[in-house]
């Protein structure tokens, strides 16, 4: 199979895009960034040190989307943490067990586009205690990635983000 130059040129620029966006999430945390098994620091791997019935989660305002596609994935976030029993903080600036700072981003051509995710899960002291990386692939979009980013891919991320988070806190 041949790869063309559009075709190597669209892989770059996701990847140099996916590397960036990884990197700004770890600004100033010594802690590498890697695969959803091993992305956090060994402290964070153990249990959280709270009930998991008492936790509370604040996700702040996505960087990187466009407002719609924020908007989408938020409400699909809620939805799927309550269906999973995750008691979410909705009110802005409300105290929280921890917070949760998303970062996304999107590359596409003609055939293809996928949406990346970060997720950092940080205490209340602003210290990452867990990441979650994923991505999920949509259809075509017409020149703007985002336009190619539809619903059944933001179920997906939210699905298992938040599925990937329940699962943390429940260890």
């Amino acid at each position: 199979m041949s790869v063309t130059r559009s075709n190597r040129a669209t892989v770059m620029r996701a990847a140099v895009l996916l590397a960036a966006l990884i990197l700004s999430a770890c600004a100033g945390d010594p802690v590498p960034p890697g695969l959803v098994s091993e992305n956090a620091a060994p402290a964070a791997r153990a249990a959280p040190p709270v009930d998991p019935q008492q936790v509370t989660i604040a996700f702040e305002p996505f960087t990187g989307a466009p407002g719609n596609i924020s908007d989408a994935l938020s409400r699909r976030i809620g939805n799927e943490a309550l269906a999973q029993n995750l008691n979410l903080v909705r009110r802005v600036g409300a105290p929280a067990t921890y917070r949760i700072n998303g970062y996304l981003s999107a590359s596409g051509d003609q055939s293809s586009t996928t949406l990346f995710y970060v997720f950092d899960v940080v205490d209340k002291n602003g210290a990452r205690v867990h990441r979650i990386i994923g991505q999920e692939s949509a259809g075509s979009s017409a020149g703007d990635p985002w336009a190619g980013i539809d619903s059944e891919a933001l179920d997906r991320a939210a699905r298992r983000s938040v599925t990937e988070l329940s699962a943390w806190l429940r260890r």
